[in-house]
């Protein structure tokens, strides 16, 4: 293990300005994402679409340290046979892998899940290695309603972060620890801050267990906002209060950063949550951003599957590329999206 490159990489993939491109959808998700926008759902699509984010110049450059891909992606070329991880370094960012194999039902605990993908993850992480990722992720799904989450649910998915986290860093891939804690439900945001509280302790007991450098690692959590269909709404300040507090008790200052998922927030609320947090600042990690249809959802609607709507694409992405980056070191506002 190379703790020297593991350390340089997670501080490199939460610099500010800069934050994390989740475009590792499964074929399956991206279909939900292609049905809406009315785009078929095949190979060269999924590339072309990728290739066009991957091409945005000042987005990749200036506001994009690093990218999640796909099993699929990280081994496609460009049009002109450029392998798409040639184009994500030659931009300067960082090639990253997916490497769970989903969140299946858990045994006894009706509701919830587990994430699967542990068999054969040394031998995968060996060869997206070599295919030039640099760091992986893996997410555990938190489900909040009736007598859930349960004690069972939180310790396996605990366990299983904390036995990929290790096995990345054997193979000097740093690991993006996902521990996410759902907003599907009625929940009120006291209940979200008790979970993901919870949640997130035990997740750190898990990986110093596993004896998990946490200097070469980032955490990729859920901010601590009520369900969707609680009817007492949170306003900006609120949600980054309790956020910030939350993770005050439970992540330790050695982590370099923490890049938050958007978990079903519109692409603005996303970005006025990130920054908020960092306005209010005093916190010992850097806090970024690791968003898929957050930074995604307008390009995609620009795009439409169409080679003539590409340059409309990419300047919907980089927009929220930039309003973003802004957003991780406390320097957006409204206004700005206005003007754009």
């Amino acid at each position: 293990m190379n703790i020297d490159q593991l350390t340089e990489v997670a501080y490199a993939l939460v610099e500010p300005g800069r934050g994390i491109l989740a475009a590792d959808e499964s074929t399956s998700t991206i279909q939900k994402r292609f049905d809406a926008i009315g785009v078929e759902n095949t190979q060269d699509n999924r590339r072309a679409y990728r290739e066009l984010l991957f091409r945005t110049e000042t987005a990749m450059r200036e506001n994009i340290s690093g990218v999640i891909l796909f099993d699929e992606t990280i081994r496609q070329s460009a049009a002109d046979g450029t392998s798409l991880v040639k184009l994500i370094q030659d931009a300067g960012s960082i090639p990253g892998i997916k490497v769970d194999a989903g969140a299946k039902p858990l045994p006894f605990c009706p509701g919830e899940t587990v994430t699967e993908g542990l068999d054969g993850l040394r031998e995968r992480l060996q060869e997206y290695y070599a295919l030039g990722a640099r760091f992986a992720k893996w997410r555990a799904v938190i489900d909040i309603a009736d007598g859930i989450p349960t004690w069972t649910a939180v310790k396996v998915n605990a366990h299983a972060l904390a036995r990929y986290a290790a096995l990345c860093q054997e193979c000097d891939i740093v690991p993006i620890v996902e521990p996410e804690v759902l907003m599907d439900g009625d929940h009120d945001i006291q209940r979200c801050a008790d979970v993901t509280e919870w949640v997130l302790k035990t997740v750190y007991a898990e990986l110093y267990e596993q004896r998990v450098i946490l200097e070469g690692t980032v955490l990729k959590p859920n901010m601590v906002v009520p369900g969707k269909k609680c009817p007492t709404k949170a306003s900006v300040e609120e949600v980054a209060e309790r956020t910030i507090q939350v993770l005050e008790r439970c992540v330790p200052v050695a982590v370099p950063g923490i890049a938050y998922l958007s978990g079903g927030q519109s692409d603005e609320e996303a970005t006025a949550h990130l920054d908020a947090m960092n306005k209010i600042g005093g916190f010992p990690w850097h806090m970024t951003f690791s968003y898929g249809r957050a930074l995604q959802a307008a390009p995609q609607k620009a795009w439409s599957g169409k080679s003539e709507n590409v340059p409309a694409a990419q300047k919907a992405f980089a927009h929220r590329a930039r309003m973003n980056g802004l957003a991780s070191q406390g320097d957006w506002s409204a206004d700005q999206e206005k003007a754009a």
